[in-house]
């Protein structure tokens, strides 16, 4: 595949000069599009002309025309051109080339409007004025792209390998459209586990969608897979992407695997969903890694608002990532499940923060404990670092069921194949390993086993659950208006302004005070002695000023208010604890989740700071998945006899090296 890619990609060599490096690709990708349909039509020409000119009406043609094309590998070509051009007859009127091509463009079926998303029409002229058509046009008529010679999975990878290397030109993002093969098969057998024995049944039908399908990879490996298993199964493919080069190449791909080419769409997810009233049988996705969701935040935002009628109503992660918003839409995806107890599945691949990110009560721990609550994770898996093209970071495979089998209801699987990897001979891009079929044999044996061992561990969904506690001490202050504090308070942005406030504080002398009324009251009284009068504002911050922590005073109670009489926190000794749901048991109900809290708190905090208490209306429910700490292995440090020997040795060494130099 890199000897075709590279052999389609060297028509770049004609367009340098006139072209910038960037710009290669708009004219790379449309062409080999056309050489690509090009030759799937090949073979049906006659026939096609001859549909044409017997049947007028688009649905008509379309009718007899997947019937006559119709193989076992293919549900029949549901597009065709008017046109008697190829790219061989327009080379032979050179004059005419850029008309003629376009003319062959026009004739092309109306459901094949791909090239209005390549601007192919402008993109033909330029390359007239520019005096490049005849080459480029040329370089294409000659490669084979029949599917005799290029499958359909061959095809997406060089669609996908054209577009890492158009990006990587273009400095744009390079992989950001382009999952690894090895990737996607791996997530497309983790989804498939469970279904395989019923997906060899005859007269299967699924539907499979990706919300963020680039060129249509994952669908297309997804579809082979389960041709696979079952030949006479029927597949429905479905896609939404928004960006036009890659929906334009996808929507092409899909017509020429006889599927319906109104399932592809283009739209932004995140803003609206193409498919609203459609779930699915299996969904995957690869969205993008780290990108920010700021400028379709407004539509995000209301439809959270909407509640239970939106899909991103569990929670909303920080702006920064919208890898968890994507998680939820997957999630919404999944179909129904129906009185068999057939469900969806799904597959996403995700970064580390997902798991942890947010802490209890925040937007990602929500969308955590949705999903875990409802019991929608069926296993998530750790790959090697430096399997993606355009970043080493890690990455997780998350698998998604609402029809989970009884023996994994209730449960997580975690699955280390961090160390599965294989290194590649040659990087491309960050990507420098791969998951070898061995290995992903082994992962998904792992996955459908279940089996326990020092890279697999399952879980209780609510082991990762837990509360924040905040735990509070009292006030304990004194009071001693030293020249220290009261230069404190003649800088203070408020009270320095105050007039005649230092001369009073300036009348307490040297006396320490322990309690907080007393200085209080005497305070008034040398205000009142200066003319000074405070706001109530203005007195709080003065006291905060003046006082200092000390264990030996009283304690502090609130002033005023309804709580009024009671021991005030001291905001610098707050702190907070986090106490797992399985400490104390499971607990079903909120009377019993407080007397677990109140259970631990007394058992592993209060013999260390006996006058604490729990605030219990800051009491926070969160979710986070450590992943690594639960496959993390102590490793010793070395002796430090070792460590000795290795430093004397070296010190050896450079002290030869100098000796060396001083001679």
């Amino acid at each position: 595949m890199s000897v075709l890619s590279s052999f389609v990609w060297s028509v770049a060599d004609t367009l340098r000069g006139p072209y910038q490096e960037a710009e290669y690709g708009s004219v790379i990708l449309p062409f080999t599009v056309l050489r690509r349909l090009e030759c799937v039509m090949e073979p049906h020409r006659e026939m096609m002309a001859e549909i044409v000119k017997s049947y007028s009406g688009e649905q008509q043609r379309r009718t007899h025309l997947k019937i006559k094309t119709r193989t076992a590998d293919n549900a029949g070509l549901s597009f065709w051109t008017t046109s008697d051009y190829t790219l061989e007859r327009a080379l032979q009127d050179p004059e005419n080339l850029a008309e003629n091509l376009i003319d062959y463009v026009a004739g092309f079926s109306s459901n094949l409007d791909v090239f209005k998303s390549f601007d192919f029409e402008n993109v033909l002229r330029t390359l007239d004025s520019r005096e490049r058509l005849s080459q480029v046009a040329n370089h294409f008529a000659g490669i084979d792209l029949s599917p005799q010679s290029v499958s359909n999975a061959d095809m997406g990878d060089l669609f996908e390998n054209l577009i890492y290397r158009f990006a990587e030109s273009a400095n744009d993002g390079a992989g950001q459209f382009y999952t690894p093969r090895d990737v996607v098969r791996l997530l497309v057998d983790l989804v498939y586990a469970e279904d395989t024995e019923a997906l060899r049944d005859r007269g299967q039908v699924r539907s499979i969608y990706d919300p963020t399908v680039g060129t249509g990879g994952m669908l297309t490996v997804a579809d082979e897979h389960l041709h696979d298993l079952n030949s006479s199964a029927t597949t429905a493919l479905f896609g939404q992407e928004v960006n036009p080069r890659t929906y334009a190449i996808c929507k092409a791909d899909l017509l020429i695997k006889g599927q319906d080419p109104t399932n592809v769409r283009q739209g932004d997810t995140l803003v609206v969903d193409r498919f609203k009233d459609r779930k699915f049988d299996y969904v995957l996705s690869n969205p993008p890694f780290g990108t920010d969701w700021k400028a379709v935040a407004s539509d995000v935002n209301k439809e959270h608002e909407r509640g239970g009628q939106g899909r991103f109503a569990p929670g909303l992660p920080g702006t920064g990532d919208a890898a968890m918003l994507f998680l939820l839409h997957v999630a919404s995806k999944m179909r129904d499940v129906d009185d068999t107890g057939r469900g969806g599945r799904a597959g996403i691949v995700l970064n580390g923060s997902p798991l942890f990110n947010g802490g209890a009560g925040s937007g990602p721990s929500a969308i955590r404990g949705y999903m875990l609550e409802n019991d929608l994770v069926e296993a998530i898996v750790a790959l090697p670092n430096d399997m993606f093209y355009n970043t080493g970071i890690a990455t997780y495979l998350w698998i998604l069921s609402n029809a989970k089998p009884t023996d994994r209801k209730g449960v997580v699987q975690l699955i280390d194949a961090t160390g599965l990897g294989s290194k590649l001979p040659k990087s491309i891009g960050s990507k420098r390993v791969e998951i070898a079929e061995k290995d992903r044999e082994a992962i998904v044996q792992t996955f459908a086993s279940r089996e326990l061992s020092a890279t697999s561990k399952v879980f209780e969904k609510r082991d990762f659950a837990y509360w924040t506690i905040t735990v509070e001490r009292p006030l304990r202050l004194n009071f001693e208006c030293t020249a220290e504090r009261i230069s404190d308070v003649a800088e203070h942005k408020t009270l320095g302004n105050v007039s005649g406030l230092v001369e009073a504080l300036g009348l307490f002398g040297e006396r320490l005070y322990l309690n907080r009324e007393e200085f209080l009251r005497d305070l008034g009284k040398h205000l009142g002695d200066k003319g000074v009068r405070l706001t109530a504002a203005e007195r709080k911050a003065l006291w905060q000023a003046i006082g200092r922590h000390d264990d030996a005073a009283d304690i502090c109670c609130v002033q005023s208010g309804k709580n009024k009489g009671q021991i005030e926190p001291d905001p610098a000794l707050r702190d907070t604890e986090d106490i797992p749901f399985g400490w104390g048991g499971y607990p079903k109900t909120h009377d019993a989740a407080e007397k677990t809290i109140d259970a631990y708190f007394e058992a592993e905090v209060k013999p260390h700071v006996f006058d604490a208490w729990v605030d219990k209306t800051k009491t926070k429910t969160g979710y986070e998945i450590p992943f690594t700490r639960h496959f993390y292995e102590y490793v010793p440090p070395r002796p430090l006899e070792q460590i000795d020997a290795d430093l004397n040795r070296v010190v050896g060494e450079i002290l030869e090296m100098l000796k060396e130099v001083e001679s």
